[in-house]
């Protein structure tokens, strides 16, 4: 079904795989010309049918911050052929996305419907006059006209996530009392007179696809007859493809973070379809083709959307209709390079594909002598760098102590909400078998073997940091890894040492449910519902002994969850705190120079890692030898770091 072309009113796509708009942070200036126009080539040489460009505003005031690109001169016509001519070359369509971000600019001239200020922005906005609204939907008008002399195939016009026009059709934000504001008809002017506008300056054959909000997941939203109401309106208007926007940015409600279950909001893609006679495309944790094709087949939906899947691989369709979906690295979900990066003013890339909005920059490049490679641990690190040493040409081989291949993978996948990490672990499996990879497993790295390679790459990953102080009455500190695994009894009342990402995994595990349901999820989250999030019998304690906000070095777009579950289930969290002893009557603390016990009857240890580097500790001077990953640094390690430095090593051999 995936595979299978759609005729649209005045032109075809060549299959039903949309790559959804995503600001890479190449948008801005003209020196990153080249590397986004190798970004979409990517994308449209691997088969995706319709690209979506990254938010461009139409005037200045829409911008998202006063750095961000704008789309409103010939100057940005001449800017943007590159990018809609190498998307052609390639035999794909590709749509400019027209945003004006309203209430969310991040900017002192941002202007909203009302001047209510919005949670996650410092800036209060001012209400906007009605001659600022005519000349706004003029402005977008007028910015549609110049990407179809830019070569665009059509424009999204974004309605939704809580940005203007979506500002406009919601009681929550638009207060006003004139013919703009008010009752249904008034709220929704805005967003039908830019769509007519549009329609009027633009030819039949160019594509408008607005993405309208289904769910707002915020207080007094469009209600569901509302947006049906407003689907219709759209559609008479001249929209001729409908993109299912949902939750606002300031909504508390997960929609896209691994820990959303996959293809949790189909529903919404249904409901819009049920209504309007254009094709819908569906959105939100869509990353692979099974899901895809299961909304497409069971008739919820037109279209797909997939833009963080295609950062994870760009051939992901070309792979599809190849029958390789194995082969297929699928985006976890984890934000770590693509959102936290953009929210943070870098430039977007992947966990699992760190060359993604890198192309020209990182390029692996065949190899003109072939060596012999030696990579010691099959954890992230050395999996990727087995895998791209192959790719460059090179004889690899891939030992590792343990019985089998994964690492810290092994662990990760078994914490709730983090299952998707199975997909990564079982795609480097399938790439080693694919690359022909030597791998012999339950074998340790012995001195004698530096001599019978060219090159030896230490990724021997890292293990638990144990925690320092005494214990009594047979009682013992965990470690975090052999609760993961199930090696060990737990008690009833637990206490968690520790607060960064291994002390709320740990929370995660011990109190969420693994493989969620959909239904589950919009039960703990109150999704269209109250929530109601299922309660543990455990009673969990979190500790640390800085002072300071739990979570503080959490994931940007991702930490507020982890916080959020953690409350959800009642964690009791002290910081400032000092460990002593753990015994019968509990573990014996100091916090803010008090003395107390905490009655738990266990305690686990997250607090971080060492590496496992004592067997390259004496090779580090000879020039063969390379290490990567937590064997590198223990300090913050992470699957995005791990590959990362495994392309970078590969690239260097």
């Amino acid at each position: 079904m995936l595979e299978q072309q759609l005729q649209l009113k005045h032109t075809q796509l060549r299959n039903r795989l949309v790559m959804g708009s995503m600001h890479t942070g190449l948008e801005e200036g003209w020196h990153n010309r080249k590397r986004l126009s190798a970004f979409y080539e990517a994308r449209a040489k691997g088969g995706t049918a319709m690209l979506i460009t990254g938010g461009y505003s139409p005037n200045l005031r829409g911008k998202l911050t006063p750095i961000s690109s704008s789309f409103n001169s010939y100057y940005d016509v001449f800017k943007h052929r590159a990018y809609t001519d190498v998307v052609h070359q390639h035999g794909g369509k590709i749509c400019l996305q027209l945003l004006h971000a309203g209430r969310y600019a991040y900017h002192p001239f941002n202007q909203a419907p009302s001047a209510i200020k919005a949670p996650i922005n410092p800036y209060q906005p001012k209400a906007m006059s009605l001659s600022s609204i005519k000349k706004t939907i003029k402005d977008f008008a007028h910015s549609a006209y110049l990407a179809q002399k830019a070569g665009y195939d059509g424009v999204e016009v974004m309605g939704s996530e809580g940005y203007l026009i979506n500002e406009f059709m919601a009681p929550h934000t638009n207060k006003r009392t004139d013919e703009y504001g008010g009752n249904l008809e008034n709220r929704m002017r805005l967003a039908l007179e830019i769509v007519k506008a549009v329609r009027a300056k633009v030819n039949k054959e160019f594509l408008i696809i607005f993405r309208l909000s289904v769910m707002d997941l915020i207080p007094n939203g469009s209600t569901p007859d509302e947006v049906t109401t407003q689907a219709k309106a759209l559609e008479q208007a001249g929209v001729d493809i409908f993109n299912t926007g949902i939750g606002w940015h300031e909504a508390r409600v997960p929609t896209i973070a691994s820990m959303v279950p996959p293809g949790a909001f189909k529903e919404a893609s249904k409901r819009l379809k049920e209504v309007v006679s254009v094709p819908v495309i569906a959105v939100n944790r869509i990353n692979t083709p099974d899901i895809a094709n299961e909304i497409l087949n069971a008739g919820d939906a037109d279209l797909i959307s997939m833009a963080r899947p295609l950062l994870a691989d760009p051939e992901f369709f070309n792979k599809y209709q190849a029958q390789q979906s194995k082969h297929i690295n699928i985006c976890i979900g984890c934000n770590q390079g693509c959102l936290d990066h953009v929210f943070k003013g870098k430039r977007a890339t992947c966990l699992v594909n760190p060359q993604a909005g890198f192309e020209l920059d990182y390029p692996l490049e065949a190899t003109s002598k072939s060596k012999n490679v030696l990579v010691v641990g099959a954890g992230p690190a050395g999996l990727s760098a087995s895998c791209y040493l192959a790719q460059k040409g090179h004889t690899v081989t891939l030992i590792d102590k343990k019985t089998d291949m994964g690492g810290q993978f092994n662990l990760a996948m078994r914490i709730p909400g983090k299952e998707d990490f199975n997909h990564t672990l079982r795609y480097f499996i399938n790439e080693l078998e694919r690359l022909k990879v030597t791998i012999t497993l339950n074998t340790a790295f012995a001195d004698d073997m530096l001599e019978q390679y060219d090159e030896v790459v230490f990724a021997t990953g890292v293990r638990p940091r144990e925690a320092n102080f005494t214990c009594a009455d047979n009682k013992r500190v965990f470690s975090y890894d052999e609760v993961i695994r199930g090696e060990v009894e737990l008690g009833n009342s637990i206490a968690i040492l520790g607060a960064g990402g291994i002390g709320f995994d740990m929370v995660a595990f011990l109190s969420e449910h693994k493989d969620q349901s959909i239904a589950d999820f919009k039960s703990q989250w109150g999704i269209e519902c109250e929530p109601n999030p299922h309660k543990d019998n455990r009673q969990l304690f979190m500790l640390k002994r800085s002072a300071g906000r739990f979570g503080s070095d959490l994931g940007k777009t991702t930490g507020w969850i982890h916080r959020q579950v953690a409350k959800q289930h009642g964690v009791k969290q002290i910081a400032d705190c000092q460990y002593h002893h753990f015994d019968d009557r509990g573990l014996k603390i100091t916090v803010a120079g008090q003395d107390q016990v905490l009655p738990v009857d266990t305690v686990i240890a997250c607090i971080g890692q060492v590496s496992n580097n004592e067997l390259m500790s004496q090779l580090l001077d000879n020039p063969k030898v390379h290490v990567i990953g937590g064997a590198k640094l223990a300090s913050a390690i992470d699957a995005k770091r791990a590959i990362y430095e495994a392309l970078q090593v590969a690239r260097e051999i």
